[in-house]
């Protein structure tokens, strides 16, 4: 295996809305194209469960 010791970034569409995926060794980035900020997922979370409980949060704090 290769490991991941830099960050890979991807552009994905999604509903016809393009998206940079950024992986990286602490986790993974979503962020809407020409935008900053995104959906930040840890593997650490995503490994214990909390994937969905972070990111509820996460999604709680953006729209106050």
């Amino acid at each position: 295996m290769t490991p991941l010791d830099k960050p890979l970034k991807r552009e994905v569409q999604i509903d016809a809305q393009a998206y940079t995926l950024t992986i990286d060794p602490d986790g993974l980035t979503l962020v809407p194209k020409g935008k900053r900020k995104g959906l930040v997922l840890r593997w650490t979370d995503l490994v214990s469960g909390d994937a969905a409980l972070a990111t509820a949060l996460q999604a709680s704090l953006e729209t106050r």
